[in-house]
């Protein structure tokens, strides 16, 4: 198979602009594949040399932190509510699953939610709304889209390294592994959050049954009624 045109698309000045658009764009259309561009391109690196690693992370990370943080923007100005699609179908569903908890759990949520679409539009526009501040989100954004981008190139360098004669093949067979590695962090991490979270509910029964009498439960303030 001629994989000329492939490598002279990988070549073009046009197409880390393309990359940085597409993931940016992807920050609220989520049926533009940004994950499967980013993947493709680090196998084609790999195995044709063009686009240089260097540039392609950084730009795919730019292009994650711009779309999230544009997220976020709506998300403080106009709320969860104001638009019909922030009502409606997956993404009001994961809205409701996150609005509480993204105060306690930022940290994981921002990180996590980079690799599930639904998922990362409703906890950027649930941080904005809920008013996190810029100061505490900015810096977890920005980790984790260099962690998102440095996974999905990197998953996609290891196969190009190994099928440097057939880039064409790299770039198919690294998109299905990278979509697979993706939903086992995303189990695990879940799983791992769910048995935190039950921990701190077991807690949070046993403090509650040493409350002195006298006071309100689970606040330890003397009730004065």
């Amino acid at each position: 198979m001629d994989d000329a045109w492939l490598v002279s698309l990988a070549a073009s000045p046009w197409l880390l602009p393309a990359v940085f658009a597409l993931v940016v764009g992807d920050a609220f259309f989520v049926v533009l594949p940004s994950e499967t561009v980013v993947v493709a391109l680090g196998a084609l690196s790999a195995s044709t040399g063009s686009p240089q690693l260097w540039q392609l992370v950084p730009v795919a990370a730019a292009g994650a932190v711009v779309g999230d943080g544009l997220c976020y923007l709506i998300g403080r100005r106009v709320g969860l509510d104001r638009w019909h699609w922030q009502r409606t179908g997956r993404t009001a569903t994961a809205i409701g699953q996150i609005r509480t908890a993204v105060h306690r759990r930022t940290a994981l949520l921002v990180f996590t939610a980079r690799y599930v679409p639904f998922a990362r539009i409703a906890v950027n526009l649930a941080a904005g709304a809920g008013r996190v501040p810029l100061r505490r989100y900015l810096p977890l954004s920005a980790a984790a889209g260099m962690a998102w981008a440095l996974f999905n190139v990197a998953i996609g360098s290891i196969v190009g390294g190994l099928l440097r004669d057939s880039p064409l093949l790299a770039a198919a067979i690294s998109v299905p592994i990278a979509i697979v590695l993706g939903v086992v962090v995303d189990r695990v991490v879940v799983l791992l959050d769910d048995r935190r979270a039950r921990g701190e509910a077991s807690l949070a029964g046993e403090t509650a049954d040493e409350v002195p009498e006298g006071t309100i439960e689970g606040e330890g303030i003397p009730d004065i009624r």
